[in-house]
């Protein structure tokens, strides 16, 4: 696998250089940068994390080359529809209006609301147990969003912060009593500071998928396939325990196999029997 941030003509004028045989191994892919644990920069250079470790094992089980560029997450979908990328691997949460220009696979994630509290902070069983508490977000996110409309409901106080960041910082400064932010940003939070735990976890019922363009099929079922290998292998389960710090639950998404292609009741689903082929 090759991560590189440098212009995608040179890429493709290295796909061309090879022989027919081997072109249909090479993928230009894309992913976010400077999304942590999912994929951030190296003091030495390149990008690191989940995500690029999830290309990096695709790679190999398709006995392929990927061509990882790392770019700003607004033009990543507009950069695929365009064929300047294969498929991507960033991590894209699957909705329904997405499904309508986009082919996804089948999840790999889950991608649910985490509340992060102190060490020593007493245990939260639901959201009604978060009542009179100061629960910190990210200004202008999701959470923030979903936080305020709970307000009345739950009888919580929100207090927006700059970056998810400063709002961790707000609980580790006791201005805050949780943090709530996605799960795999809050688990690699917890990881990595041990005066941090995670709290109740607020199921969505959303997962993380590869994106593929819409008129591409076969390649969405190649890429799919491998990715079940990887999820039969216990590689993902792997990544998570490195990245995040937690083992996936049975039936998550990072340790189930679906049948089909895609997201069962979604467009673009496809109820192919298929066996499993891996490396």
């Amino acid at each position: 696998m090759k991560i590189s941030s440098f212009s995608m003509a040179l890429a493709l004028a290295a796909s061309l250089s090879l022989s027919p045989a081997l072109a249909e191994d090479v993928y230009n892919v894309a992913l976010d940068g400077t999304f942590a644990p999912h994929a951030m920069p190296k003091l030495d250079g390149g990008v690191e994390g989940f995500n690029v470790d999830l290309a990096e094992a695709l790679g190999k089980e398709l006995g392929a080359t990927l061509n990882v560029t790392a770019a700003q997450w607004s033009g990543l979908l507009p950069g695929m529809q365009a064929g300047t990328y294969d498929f991507l691997v960033a991590p894209t949460t699957v909705t329904e209006e997405r499904t309508k220009s986009i082919l996804f696979s089948e999840g790999y994630l889950n991608t649910d609301f985490q509340f992060l509290v102190k060490a020593d902070a007493e245990e939260v069983e639901s959201l009604e147990g978060f009542k009179g508490k100061v629960i910190a977000v990210n200004k202008g996110s999701a959470y923030d969003k979903w936080a305020r409309e709970l307000t009345d409901t739950v009888g919580w106080e929100v207090e927006s912060y700059g970056t998810n960041s400063d709002a961790v910082q707000a609980v580790m400064s006791g201005r805050a009593f949780a943090n709530v932010a996605g799960n795999t940003v809050s688990a690699w939070a917890a990881k990595k500071n041990p005066a941090l735990k995670l709290s109740y976890l607020h199921s969505t019922g959303k997962v993380f998928a590869l994106p593929f363009p819409k008129d591409k099929p076969e390649l969405r079922a190649k890429i799919e396939g491998a990715l079940e290998c990887l999820k039969q292998k216990g590689t993902l389960a792997a990544l998570s325990e490195k990245w995040f710090g937690v083992i996936p639950a049975e039936g998550s998404a990072a340790a189930t196999i679906y049948p089909g292609y895609g997201i069962p009741g979604l467009e673009g689903y496809v109820a192919e029997t298929h066996e499993l082929s891996c490396s």
